[in-house]
């Protein structure tokens, strides 16, 4: 079987782990700090706090807002629970706003029809590692004092009219789950400009205390002090090695990404009922597939972190059963989180309430990218899909 996604780890990743461990610090030690920068300067924002995990890395952003019950924040349906769940844990309402339906990014024309006297913030979710459309979303933002929340969870790498993602939002949140575009087995990171949020992220991480151990043993001191109900949302420094080691190979497997999507859009185009998702405007031209391939790797304006394709006239579901069935780790993302079980029975959202991302649910389906295919699993899954679709 050919995952949707793998992580590729090579002799250097566990050569840094395995240093760790022989070290005297496994967890809140110099390692935290340093990867934090790594990740701070390769996205080019001020501030980095590493978490333990993506999620964590939603709540602290919520925390970091003062995010309470009554206040609103927008999201979007075509995303992980997580994106949504985040703003409940703070007592939040999360108000799900359809999606424009090429890109299935956030449509910013939908974003104001939502907002309310109660709305404090937009999470912009980069679906499938496509940068939403950050200039509309920042104009938003400042013209009803909101804040602005990136969920580039899948867009590690792009960039977004030159600028690197990481750092086009007040908060910009990272995942590094296996199946991303690095990884430190389950971790995350938030990046800002703003030197009060990481103060207080970083307490937050750490059940709202106000020092860790590694200070504490720095200044040869005990005392500590509780200032926030906080979380224990910290990374270990076994997590963090291991993420400097794959954030040197972050180009490179960028580079890879792009070169098998742009062999699935060239074979893909003689095969009629399927089709990949489109692009935002302003990073067209890119239909042929070598302008895209070109593109991408000179200025990677799209991470792809997932391939979806669309199905027009053709049961997802018997396709999804047959590539299975021939090998290919076919996915679906996402089912619309305001169609979840939870939901419904909490916030009552129901069927019809964003009908372009439901509409879309029932075509999608994620292809295996991953920066470990090797030309012969590349071309196998379009045989399959020719012989499928």
């Amino acid at each position: 079987m050919i995952p949707y996604g793998k992580q590729l780890i090579d002799k250097d990743d566990i050569e840094a782990v395995v240093e760790v461990l022989c070290s005297d610090w496994l967890t809140t030690g110099p390692k935290v700090p340093e990867f934090e920068t790594a990740l701070a300067k390769f996205v080019g924002a001020k501030y980095a706090v590493a978490v333990c995990n993506g999620t964590a890395a939603l709540h602290c952003a919520m925390f970091v807002l003062g995010i309470e019950h009554g206040d609103e924040v927008i999201v979007p349906p075509m995303t992980f629970a997580a994106t949504a769940n985040c703003v409940v844990y703070q007592g939040g309402t999360p108000v799900f706003t359809d999606v424009d339906p090429d890109t299935l990014l956030i449509d910013p024309d939908k974003i104001e029809e939502n907002i309310t006297p109660r709305t404090k913030a937009v999470i912009a979710v980069d679906y499938a590692g496509q940068p939403c459309d950050y200039d509309r979303l920042k104009k938003i933002a400042k013209k009803y004092n909101l804040a602005l929340v990136a969920d580039a969870c899948h867009s590690l790498g792009a960039l977004y009219k030159r600028q690197k993602v990481g750092s086009l939002a007040d908060l910009n949140i990272f995942s590094f789950h296996p199946v991303k575009h690095i990884t430190t087995g389950e971790g995350g990171m938030i990046t800002t400009g703003d030197s009060d949020y990481v103060n207080r992220m970083r307490i937050f991480r750490k059940h709202g205390i106000t020092t860790d151990f590694h200070q504490r043993e720095k200044q040869s001191s005990w005392f500590y002090e509780m200032t926030d109900l906080g979380y224990n949302y910290r990374m270990t420094d076994l997590q963090c090695a291991l993420g400097i080691s794959q954030l040197q190979k972050l180009p490179k497997f960028l580079e890879r990404r792009c070169e098998i999507a742009a062999r699935y859009d060239e074979a893909l185009a003689n095969i009629p009922g399927i089709e990949p998702l489109g692009l935002r405007a302003d990073v067209l031209p890119a239909k042929e597939s070598a302008m895209r391939h070109a593109l991408c790797t000179s200025r990677p304006t799209h991470a792809y972190h997932l391939y979806v394709v669309r199905l027009e006239g053709i049961g997802r579901s018997k396709v999804f059963k047959a590539l299975r069935e021939e090998g290919i780790g076919v996915n679906v993302h996402y089912i619309p989180v305001h169609l979840h079980p939870f939901y419904k029975k909490k916030f009552h959202t129901s069927q019809g309430l964003c009908p372009i991302a439901e509409t879309a649910y029932e075509q999608i389906i994620s292809i295996p990218i991953f920066p470990g295919m090797t030309d012969e699993d590349v071309e196998g899954v379009i045989k399959a899909i020719q012989t499928v679709v």
